[in-house]
């Protein structure tokens, strides 16, 4: 039973990744390309492939990836040498079938801004999906993982910061100084749009809360903002006093009325907000 649900839970996952892949593609074929912007990762070496000597992007990134997999199987991880083959192939693919899109689709005379915010955030849509999944498109992905494994002290969010500033310096040779200016906005909105997906979009704070009134604290909290709280001893090292510390996650929203409450009901209560990415359990289904 166990087995059915694990091979039930793969299945959703590659389903999950090429669905990433395909709303990924038509920012790249629809957007990006139209104006000769570039992305982050494998498809920014597709697309100045693309631009330089013709090969499409969907091909180029295959072709890119096949000796970096083969280095990948040997170097690192299986699992994640697997999903990358999936992601890297779904996406080549993608990029295949939706670049016919870019002839029926007329979408010659929007200004060159919109198609870098559309195309990032489309993006970034999809890759967050892709990433939700653990999975991984390839290219400078495996490179980077190649490089920490061998140089242990590289951030991998720094070397992949790296690689794609590279990529797009190439560009700006290519294509010139503002389309590669026009991809930096890209790829800001891209990384932000991935963030939130990877996130949640439902903003949410942590309160820590030192008082003398904690029970009007809890009572409010508990009827009136109709949100759970804790209790959690707490002993100052300076005092030595021993009081509760109350624990509560709420929204922004909340997060600011319950503030400008305590404060009116004591004044010189102690508050610590702490931004959470995000939060599971009963009752924060629609937090």
């Amino acid at each position: 039973m166990n087995t059915y649900y694990k091979f039930k839970a793969e299945i959703v996952d590659i389903l999950v990744i090429f669905l990433g892949c395909l709303i990924a593609s038509l920012g790249v074929n629809l957007f990006l390309s139209h104006a000769k912007l570039l992305s982050g990762g494998a498809t920014g070496i597709g697309l100045l492939l693309q631009y330089t000597v013709g090969i499409p992007a969907g091909i180029a990134v295959l072709l890119v990836n096949i000796p970096l997999l083969a280095i990948s199987y040997r170097k690192l991880n299986r699992s994640f040498t697997i999903y990358t083959t999936i992601g890297m192939l779904s996406l080549s693919i993608s990029l295949m079938i939706t670049k016919p899109l870019a002839n029926l689709v007329n979408l010659d005379n929007l200004d060159l801004l919109l198609y870098c915010i559309y195309g990032g955030v489309l993006c970034g849509i999809g890759y967050g999906l892709v990433f939700l999944k653990n999975g991984s498109t390839g290219g400078t992905d495996i490179i980077t993982m190649l490089i920490r494994k061998k140089y242990s002290t590289f951030n991998i969010g720094s070397l992949g910061f790296s690689l794609n500033i590279i990529i797009i310096l190439i560009g700006a040779y290519i294509s010139g100084i503002p389309e590669a200016l026009y991809t930096f906005i890209s790829l800001f909105i891209q990384s932000t749009v991935l963030d939130r997906m990877l996130k949640g979009f439902s903003s949410k704070k942590l309160l820590l809360i030192l008082t003398d009134k904690e029970e009007d604290v809890i009572n409010y909290v508990i009827k009136d903002l109709h949100r759970g709280i804790t209790s959690l001893f707490a002993e100052g090292e300076y005092t030595h006093d021993r009081k509760k510390m109350l624990y509560c996650i709420v929204t922004t929203r909340q997060m600011i009325e319950l503030k400008n409450t305590i404060h009116k009901i004591d004044a010189k209560a102690f508050i610590t907000i702490v931004d959470i990415s995000e939060v599971r359990g009963k009752g924060f289904i629609n937090i």
